[in-house]
């Protein structure tokens, strides 16, 4: 894998880390007071914040050979599966389509264990390539 996704500011309040993994990145983020909702449970707007940094991020990661590429996303749909509780929390995505305008990614969610999941998004984002004029 190349480089590691750069984190926006919210991934950072969030505590949120990027491991590599050969599989492409892989978003950590810690249990803490940022990220609580109701008593031991995960927010779920931190949760749906995860899964778009992923999901962003590995999409970045994919086109990191492209100067002056940008993403901006169009849809996102989030299914929350179970409750996330007092642990860390683990995000991983993939890139299921990448169109010239286009891409499609799916994220998922999990805490112990990668089999059971806790959230799941599937995201679509604009691609937008520099123009020739913008090259320079």
């Amino acid at each position: 894998m190349g480089a590691r996704p750069k984190l926006p500011p919210y991934g950072h309040f969030l505590g949120i880390s990027v491991e590599d993994c050969e599989n492409g990145p892989l978003f950590r983020m810690p249990f803490g007071i940022s990220v609580t909702g109701r008593p031991h449970f995960l927010h779920g707007g931190a949760l749906a914040g995860l899964l778009e940094i992923a999901a962003v991020g590995t999409l970045m990661a994919a086109l990191q050979g492209e100067a002056g590429v940008s993403v901006k996303p169009v849809n996102v749909t989030v299914d929350f599966m179970r409750g996330g509780r007092e642990r860390d929390t683990f995000a991983a995505a993939t890139v299921l389509r990448l169109g010239t305008r286009i891409a499609n990614v799916e994220a998922l969610a999990w805490q112990e264990d990668r089999d059971k999941l806790i959230a799941s998004a599937r995201m679509t984002l604009m691609v937008r390539r520099p123009t020739r004029n913008e090259e320079g």
